[in-house]
């Protein structure tokens, strides 16, 4: 199956209006960190044999403060990101006023370097140039390495506060509704949560779906396991 259709008026639609990075990312980091975050919080405070209501108290307080935390701090990252992004095209614009023929010249390299030539290159670069935002794109991407559309710190925190949030709260399931065998319940389901996103995660990559679950799987199962052992040193 094609991934998209290649019909002149879809391609126009689609290079308009690019997707840009997504909040991929931002998903899978925050479902992964607050399943494993809050797991671990769990599986520490039982191996130490506190009651569920620590458990509860202290699996909540992370999934509410460290959830806030991690989009606090995607949000600044995403936001330095785009304050980096405005502060570069801000260069390249004075760069273009006071320096024309230099900035040309690097347009010119960068068509050269994607293999234009002769007359083609001449005439693509004079193209390129002949219009200021173009221009400026062209520099970003072929000078900075960045792309040209800018990224979304808000859409960034959100998403990672949401994921984290949906996930962290799935080990605490167990306890707050009070299930016999409360934690062997809540490691089961975290276990599934962890090849749950791993296995979503293989949709947006080449590795088989089964092959990034297990992957997840056993990174999350480790962080868990370590807090478990730890919290077992201070079991009375």
């Amino acid at each position: 199956m094609t991934e998209h259709g290649h019909s002149q008026q879809e391609i126009k639609a689609r290079i308009n209006d690019p997707e840009g990075r997504g909040v991929l990312r931002d998903v899978v980091y925050g479902g992964i960190d607050g399943s494993v975050t809050t797991f671990a919080i769990v599986a520490g405070v039982a191996g130490a044999g506190l009651s569920p209501f620590v458990i509860v108290a202290l699996g909540l307080a992370n999934v509410l403060a460290d959830g806030f935390s991690m989009a606090a701090g995607n949000y600044s990252g995403t936001k330095a990101e785009l304050d980096n992004i405005h502060r570069i095209r801000a260069i390249e614009e004075r760069h273009i006023t006071l320096y024309p023929d230099g900035e040309r010249n690097e347009v010119r390299e960068i068509l050269a370097q994607k293999g234009l030539s002769d007359d083609v290159l001449d005439d693509a670069t004079a193209a390129i140039t002949a219009n200021r935002e173009n221009w400026i794109n062209l520099m970003i991407e072929g000078e900075y390495g960045l792309g040209s559309v800018d990224p979304h710190p808000i859409k960034a925190a959100l998403a990672t506060f949401g994921s984290f949030l949906l996930a962290g709260l799935i080990p605490l399931m167990p306890f707050l509704l009070s299930v016999e065998r409360a934690f062997a319940t809540s490691a089961c389901m975290t276990l599934v949560v962890f090849f749950a996103i791993g296995a979503l995660k293989s949709r947006w990559s080449l590795a088989p779906w089964w092959r990034s679950g297990i992957e997840t799987f056993l990174i999350g199962g480790l962080a868990a396991s370590i807090a478990y052992l730890v919290g077992s040193l201070f079991h009375p």
